[in-house]
């Protein structure tokens, strides 16, 4: 199998990876992205080649893995690459979903998201397989032999579910520490230990990615604004938002 990834990312890099330890299948990959050094460094890390970005030449599969606002564009300029499937990692579906429907109504069609950072591999992946095949078969193939548990759903869902377990939760974290103070190790308590730990977790990341996540789903905004519904309420008003901050069965 021929691989052409478009993104020389983390993301890219590691689905890459994931392909050739899959020795199953043995792909050829390619990897292209606008910085061509970065792209010839991917490639070099898993034995591949690196491609012009104008690049004409066919792929059995093509794997846009670049940032979420520039995904729909990738797939539009990079779909007659794509001689039997396209793929994305992009981390939302609904736009990419319909983009790949669009440009290559023809080929395979399956969009993943990782729900971990590459470092953090393997984890959950969720994916619409809008067209599946034999191709995007061996991509789901070599992602469960390296760990990950994949789940289907659908994009409506997954992108509601990302308002929360992205937008939501990045927002809490990185408001508390924007509003915490320095604390000496010997005054914490497990709970701000906990939420200290969550802050070094997301603040050592690519701040662009999570200004992506922020664009591209509503959240914060419902944070913002429970926030000042504690800071307001009396005693029996944060009474009653304390029992509704209880997590649903089954939610967790």
């Amino acid at each position: 199998m021929n691989v052409l990834v478009v993104g020389a990312g983390e993301m890219g890099r590691w689905f890459a990876r994931t392909l050739v330890a899959d020795a199953t299948h043995s792909p050829d990959i390619a990897f292209t992205d606008l910085d061509s050094t970065a792209a010839q460094r991917a490639a070099d890390a898993v034995g591949g080649r690196a491609v012009a970005s104008e690049t004409t030449e066919r792929f059995e599969l093509v794997c846009i893995a670049v940032p979420m606002p520039v995904t729909a564009e990738a797939i539009e300029t990079y779909a007659t690459n794509a001689a039997d499937a396209i793929c994305d990692l992009a981390g939302i579906m609904a736009e990419p979903v319909e983009a790949m429907a669009e440009h290559a109504p023809d080929c395979e069609r399956v969009s993943f998201h990782p729900l971990f950072a590459p470092a953090n591999a393997p984890g959950n992946v969720p994916l619409v397989a809008a067209e599946s095949g034999p191709v995007t078969d061996r991509v789901r193939n070599a992602l469960t032999a390296a760990g990950n548990e994949l789940f289907e759903t659908t994009p409506a869902e997954h992108d509601a579910a990302m308002e929360t377990v992205q937008a939501r939760t990045h927002a809490a974290i990185l408001a508390f520490g924007l509003a915490a103070e320095p604390v000496p190790e010997r005054f914490q308590t497990p709970i701000s230990a906990g939420l200290f730990e969550l802050l070094e977790t997301v603040t050592d990341g690519e701040p662009r990615v999570y200004a992506d996540i922020q664009a591209a789903f509503e959240g914060v905004d419902d944070v913002a604004a429970a926030a000042d519904r504690l800071a307001n309420a009396d005693d029996d008003g944060f009474e009653t938002l304390y029992q509704a901050a209880r997590p649903a069965q089954g939610t967790r």
